[in-house]
C-alpha cells in the first residue's frame, strides 16, 4: 500500500513539473477515458504503457497500443518494477474507482513519476488527487460540460478556457 506520508499538499511541490513535450506516457485505467488518450497518443507517436487490473481490457488493447499490462497500480513497488518514473507523464484514468484512483495517484509519486495527470469525478476527488501527488487534475464530464453549454448559450462556435479569466473562442460573425 502507497504511504502517504503524514499527507502533505502534493500539488504544490511541482517535483519535475516541466512542459516539455512528452515522449512516453504511462497510463493507468483503460476505461473509456484511458482507451481514448492511450490511442489518441499513439497515433500522435508517443510511447504508451497501459496498465489495468483488467486482463480482458488489457488484451483488447494490446495490439494497437506500444505497452500494455495486468497490473496494480495501487502498489508502488508494481510501478517500480514497470519503470513509471522513466515516462515523461503518468495518468491516473481511473473513472468511477475513487479509492483506486488516490491510491494509485500516491503510488506514482512514491514511485517516483514526475508528472502525474489524474481524472477525477468530483470538486472533492480533484482536491484530494492534488494532496496525494497530482500535478494536473482533470475533470473532463464537468469541463465538457461547461464548454458545451457556452457553446449552445452563446452562438459560440468553440470555447477553451486557457486559464483563469482567459478563453479562446470562435464564434460566428453576425450578419
Amino acid at each position: 500500500m502507497p504511504s502517504l506520508s503524514g499527507f502533505r499538499n502534493w500539488g504544490n511541490d511541482h517535483r519535475g513539473d516541466d512542459r516539455h513535450a512528452a515522449e512516453s506516457v504511462f497510463i493507468v485505467g483503460l476505461g473509456r477515458f484511458g482507451t481514448a488518450l492511450a490511442k489518441k497518443l499513439v497515433t500522435l507517436d508517443i510511447e504508451v504503457m497501459a496498465i489495468d487490473t483488467d486482463s480482458d481490457l488489457v488484451t483488447t488493447w494490446a495490439d494497437e497500443l506500444t505497452h500494455t499490462v495486468v497490473a496494480d497500480a495501487t502498489n508502488a513497488t508494481v510501478l517500480e518494477q514497470l519503470g513509471a518514473k522513466n515516462f515523461d507523464v503518468a495518468v491516473v484514468a481511473i473513472g468511477t474507482g475513487i479509492e483506486s484512483s488516490v491510491l494509485a495517484t500516491a503510488a506514482l509519486w512514491d514511485a517516483g513519476c514526475k508528472n502525474i495527470w489524474a481524472k477525477a469525478i468530483s470538486d472533492e476527488h480533484r482536491h484530494i488527487l492534488e494532496r496525494v501527488g497530482a500535478h494536473h487534475v482533470v475533470q473532463p464530464e464537468k469541463q465538457m460540460g461547461e464548454r458545451v453549454a457556452r457553446v449552445v448559450a452563446n452562438h459560440v462556435v468553440d470555447y477553451f478556457e486557457l486559464d483563469d479569466g482567459f478563453v479562446l473562442a470562435e464564434v460566428e460573425a453576425p450578419d
